[in-house]
């Protein structure tokens, strides 16, 4: 396949562990899996990661609501390595662009992650702003979309579409939901897909004997319910 597999957590300790596996090209991180992963310093945290992590790209997000404010933490962040990339919301909380603030990032040299995409628009909106930059990635939440019931995978396919000439651009498709969909997003040429830990111990079932797993089933089955001592 040539999609990159990306990790995507918050325990410091996996993390260094999807590092050293061959299948991983990068790793990120939110707010939230930090909070789920009971990480309480930010910034020790994350500069634990890029003090051993200097050669994969490492996407660490900005947390204020303040587009003023989202700026100074975004150069901060981008000050701890040449591989960081910064996490940008497509908008602040209310509801405001971040448009000019993805441009003037990437004027002074910062590696933006444009987070939190669901529509081919966003996409089409944030190009001007983001193609500026060293580097970028765009991240469309294609787990999220299809959460609502509506097929991803058109919306998907377009967007990868439309940065077809922007050689500094790449498209992640964000909140993977099932292995399958590091397959999808492979057939339709994404860039990215970030997986976490749960989902990428299950890649060495890609291509797995559908009658051998049929049989492992039932032997999962039948040890199950022996060992919890069921009668009927």
């Amino acid at each position: 396949m040539n999609v990159k597999i990306f990790a995507d957590g918050a325990n410091k300790e996996v993390m260094l562990e999807m590092y050293k596996n061959p299948l991983i090209s990068g790793l990120t991180t939110n707010p939230t899996l930090m909070k789920k992963s009971g990480v309480k310093n930010y910034k020790k945290f994350a500069q634990e990661l890029t003090a051993e992590i200097k050669d994969m790209p490492l996407s660490f997000e900005v947390f204020s609501d303040e587009l003023d404010i989202m700026e100074k933490q975004a150069l901060k962040i981008s000050s701890w390595g040449d591989n960081v990339y910064v996490k940008i919301p497509i908008t602040n909380t209310k509801g405001d662009s971040t448009f000019n603030l993805i441009e003037s990032l990437g004027k002074k040299g910062v590696k933006v992650n444009v987070t939190a995409i669901m529509t081919i628009e966003q996409v089409l909106n944030i190009i001007p702003a983001i193609k500026n930059c060293p580097n970028g990635y765009i991240s469309v939440f294609a787990g999220r979309i299809a959460d609502t019931g509506i097929n991803p995978l058109p919306i998907m396919f377009d967007v990868v579409k439309t940065i077809e000439g922007y050689p500094n651009l790449e498209i992640i498709w964000a909140s993977c939901r099932e292995l399958y969909n590091i397959i999808q997003a492979d057939k339709i040429g994404c860039q990215i897909i970030t997986v976490p830990d749960s989902i990428i111990k299950k890649i060495p079932m890609i291509n797995k004997d559908l009658n051998e797993l049929s049989l492992e089933t039932v032997k999962m089955f039948y040890d199950d319910a022996t060992s919890s001592g069921f009668s009927i």
